[in-house]
């Protein structure tokens, strides 16, 4: 058995040196601070692993990972030896401390959303991106708080932000809506259930010298059909809205409120005992659409990511099913436009654009 990992421990290190010095470059050059490395790349190591630059020395990186269930039964002795074998071999392959590798155990758990907090211990950085600053947390849940596959997603989303109105749907750490911000956003709204989030998103804002103000329950905002301030910059306006996405959108309907651009990137699952009823995104996609549409201004734009790997629609699928509502709907997959270099090769959420010719009224 130790012969066995060691031999495995020593596949990965040269794995990680390789990777690492072909994405290395790549990374300084966009300005990638965050890069998925290893992603279950050998099948007897089923870990994904992405790393963290400093932006100070380089001994203030770290890899936050984690290791998929085996399809077979492993004594749990036996493999938290495996996986502190292969903490110390990718720390010494990618020459950082062995206390700043994290990995987490994932698999299927039904009923749970992905952002529910795992740990009370919290290792936070700052991490560069595309000239942007987001901070992670490589320990306290099982995502970080930026999505690192969806990195060519938001900057599609701020080449087309100038002077436009941006509605975040499940916000999360708001990085879309920052994103929106530097490339010119007239005003950002950015919902989300969670506290926790909305004021980590409130960081991320800060950290890129914008300010955004943080909303109580069940406001919407009325800024249905007024440009006639988009060139003043002091008009324009970040706000986190702390609201159960669905009641927002209806509330937003009733008041006849348009978006020029809708990012909607939900969790696959919800059951907060604030939402008043759970989300299943399975179950709940098209229906969501359905009304997101009706908060599209004219030659508006939704961008939507769908982390549902098996499941996952075809844009023929979604927009065969939206045409019940407009015929006018056009959906584009938009994969092959926002797979970066670290992820080629490689499963990754769905992404389309949404686009309506005549909105709903």
């Amino acid at each position: 058995m130790q012969d066995k990992t060691a031999e495995q421990a020593q596949m990965l290190a040269n794995r990680l040196q390789k990777r690492f010095r072909h994405l290395k470059k790549w990374a300084q050059r966009v300005n990638a601070g965050a890069f998925r490395i290893y992603d279950r790349d050998i099948p007897e190591i089923p870990l994904v692993l992405d790393f963290y630059g400093g932006c100070g020395a380089a001994s203030d990186a770290a890899v936050c990972g984690a290791l998929y269930k085996r399809p077979y039964e492993k004594d749990e002795t036996d493999e938290t030896q495996w996986l502190c074998a292969m903490k110390e071999s990718a720390a010494a392959a990618l020459e950082i401390k062995p206390e700043h590798i994290f990995l987490k155990q994932r698999e299927k758990q039904k009923g749970l959303s992905q952002y529910e907090k795992i740990s009370s211990s919290r290792f936070e950085k700052i991490v560069k991106e595309a000239g942007l600053s987001f901070k992670v947390n490589l320990t306290g849940y099982l995502d970080t708080g930026l999505f690192i596959d969806r990195r060519l997603l938001r900057a599609m989303v701020r080449e087309e932000a100038k002077d436009k109105k941006v509605l975040n749907l499940f916000s999360y750490t708001g990085s879309f809506s920052v994103y929106a911000a530097s490339g010119g956003a007239v005003s950002t709204d950015s919902v989300d259930l969670s506290n926790t989030y909305l004021n980590w998103a409130k960081e991320n804002f800060l950290l890129n010298g914008f300010e955004a103000e943080l909303k109580k329950k069940n406001i919407t905002v009325n800024c249905a059909n007024s440009h006639e301030q988009i060139n003043k910059r002091e008009n324009r306006a970040h706000r986190l809205i702390r609201a159960d996405v669905i009641e927002f959108i209806d509330n937003a309907i009733k008041e006849n409120t348009r978006w020029d651009i809708i990012i909607v990137d939900p969790p696959a699952f919800s059951n907060s005992k604030k939402m008043t009823n759970d989300f299943d995104l399975n179950r709940d996609l098209t229906e969501l659409l359905y009304r997101c549409l009706k908060l599209l201004a004219p030659g508006g734009k939704i961008f939507l990511s769908v982390n549902l790997h098996r499941k996952a629609p075809a844009a023929r699928e979604l927009e065969d099913s939206l045409k019940n509502q407009s015929e006018n709907v056009r959906v584009t997959d938009l994969c092959g436009k926002i797979t970066d270099e670290d992820f080629k090769g490689r499963k990754t959420p769905k992404a389309f654009l949404i686009t309506d010719t005549f909105p709903l009224d």
